[in-house]
């Protein structure tokens, strides 16, 4: 299995360590934490939170903005990576037969949530208050599964790699239905145009052109120059104009450096999420993840700070909707539609993994965290019913209880080589 232990468990250390200071505080000095959230650092600014004043619209840039619309968008961009060359590259783990079993479980595993989730809000009589939080409860945190993975499975089962696929691509539709279903604003997708036209203009000019001018030159001396003078440059100014229009646009911008992914220069191979073996690519791609690793976990750790302060006394029914969406409607949705796969549609597991390893994945897949704070911070307006759906995201973690002792009674063989 790829050497990822190291990164996850930093980034795992931080962001817990954010979400309990702010769980802490949240209960304990519930005036001030609210007041750092909602600390003003620049009035009637070019981005920020919109507010109505005079009849006219004005900005005002909060911590609480920068953390979570513009400075997590880094964290959305390395997961873009990730899944863009699972993707794209000829070895890349979403290609292929290989990714359709996992691929097909990742659908269930978010089918399973929004049905029990959804379905019990209407046997309550909260329907029409909670709703809009139905993409909650489909989400897989992939450091946090990827630990207690390795805590049941052991590193080298093939389970984990099923897991490890099956949480890039929970990723990936999760970043599709935050564009759709979350908008922040009115819509005004002209302004769509600008970030299309960025992201086009910094792949011909810094990516496509020099090795089109580099045809039949061993050297590569066009593309060698842009990579050594220009670095990433083009790409931070194109990424800050298509976050501005993803902001324009009405689309949440922390999504708004995916459409410049694509058009930076990438390795033909990759070695998988966060693997120490891409520390050694030179290519443009890899070199900004690995620079952005140390810069993204002090950002995880701000927004554990900034999203997990929800006081005790908020929990209520959406914050037994969304975990029992996670504990229930997940691990049942991934084991039925990955049997379907596995077994009806002949597409088989992994060597060495089972059904009832599959029972385990889906388990373990439950802890929802950091991308299940994020969307209930946007599916709800700040008050009662957002604090409520955190708490159902922070409750998940039960999820790894419930997987160690899955892992027993299944009788899940740990493979630590």
């Amino acid at each position: 299995m790829y050497r990822v232990w190291n990164f996850i468990a930093n980034y795992s250390l931080l962001l817990l360590s954010g979400a309990a200071v702010a769980l802490f505080w949240a209960n304990t000095h519930p005036e001030s934490y609210h007041h750092l959230v909602h600390y003003v650092l620049v009035e009637d600014f070019l981005i920020g939170e919109p507010e109505l004043e005079g009849g006219s619209v004005t900005r005002t840039l909060t911590l609480h903005f920068l953390v979570n619309d513009v400075l997590m968008a880094l964290f959305f961009a390395i997961a873009a990576k990730e899944v863009w060359e699972a993707v794209i590259l000829e070895n890349g783990s979403l290609r292929g037969k290989k990714a359709l079993t996992p691929l097909i479980a990742t659908a269930g595993g978010m089918l399973g949530p929004v049905a029990v989730y959804l379905g019990l809000a209407a046997v309550l009589g909260v329907f029409a208050d909670v709703h809009r939080g139905w993409a909650i409860p489909t989400a897989t945190d992939i450091a946090f599964s990827y630990l207690v993975g390795r805590m049941v499975f052991g590193a080298g089962h093939p389970a984990i790699r099923f897991l490890l696929l099956l949480a890039i691509a929970d990723d990936a539709a999760g970043l599709v239905i935050l564009a759709i279903f979350y908008p922040t604003g009115e819509l005004a997708p002209s302004w769509l145009l600008l970030s299309l036209g960025s992201a086009l203009a910094v792949f011909v000019l810094f990516n496509w052109l020099p090795r089109r001018l580099d045809r039949g030159n061993q050297l590569r001396p066009n593309s060698t120059w842009v990579r050594e003078k220009l670095s990433f440059w083009p790409y931070l100014v194109a990424g800050c104009l298509s976050w501005y229009g993803f902001q324009e646009a009405g689309i949440h911008p922390a999504l708004g450096l995916l459409p410049i992914v694509p058009t930076i220069p990438h390795a033909d191979r990759a070695f998988g999420i966060f693997a120490a073996a891409e520390e050694y690519l030179t290519d443009l791609l890899n070199r900004i993840e690995h620079h952005l690793k140390l810069p993204v976990e002090i950002v995880l750790f701000f927004f554990g700070l900034l999203n997990a302060g929800v006081e005790f006394s908020a929990i209520s029914e959406p914050t037994w909707l969304v975990l029992l969406g996670l504990l229930i409607g997940k691990p049942l949705g991934i084991f039925l539609l990955g049997w379907f796969a596995a077994f009806v549609l002949r597409l088989g597991l992994p060597q060495g993994m089972n059904a009832r390893d599959l029972v385990v994945v889906g388990c373990v897949a439950a802890i929802g965290f950091t991308v299940a704070l994020f969307v209930a911070s946007v599916a709800f307006p700040a008050g009662d019913v957002q604090d409520a759906a955190k708490m159902g995201a922070l409750f998940s973690f039960a999820a790894a209880a419930v997987s160690i002792v899955a892992g027993r009674m299944m009788g899940v063989t740990k493979v630590t080589g």
